[in-house]
């Protein structure tokens, strides 16, 4: 499968996507984008405007991704992502048997394998964390087997 989502976080200090998750939500993929949570940008000099700017994150956790007793979650995979004022976050996730891969406004990308349990862990859900966010736009395919 592919998602393309844009999401106007509002200031919402957390915005998750849930992928690869089940009817009662036992079974879940968590991304989640951290506003302004991260390291202080030390690439530019202490002049520069961005200087003074944390970076976002981005984040996949396993944690959930699986009830089977033999699967271990991993440590989150996070990485920075730097977005400018007013900047929607645009979310582009591949989705591909074990494979989860997270695109963030064509400048940052995480993945991780995840093995879900459940042939009916398939949903999608979204939700904001201390403000609402908007969704702007939502949309799904359905990739074909190249083995068929």
């Amino acid at each position: 499968m592919e998602l393309t989502a844009e999401i106007d976080p509002k200031g919402a200090p957390m915005v998750e996507m849930n992928v690869l998750r089940g009817p009662d939500a036992r079974e879940r993929t968590r991304i989640m984008f951290f506003e302004d949570r991260g390291y202080r940008h030390r690439e530019y000099g202490r002049t520069h405007a961005h200087s003074r700017k944390y970076s976002s994150l981005i984040s996949i956790d396993s944690s959930y991704s699986s009830i089977l007793g033999d699967v271990r979650s991993r440590a989150p995979e996070t990485a920075p992502v730097l977005l400018a004022k007013n900047e929607r976050l645009k979310l582009r996730v591949f989705i591909d048997r074990s494979v989860v891969e997270v695109f963030v406004n064509g400048k940052q990308c995480v993945a991780m394998r995840v093995y879900p349990g459940r042939k009916d862990s398939v949903g999608v859900s979204l939700r904001s964390q201390g403000r609402d966010a908007v969704l702007k736009s939502l949309d799904a395919w359905q990739m074909k087997n190249i083995y068929e």
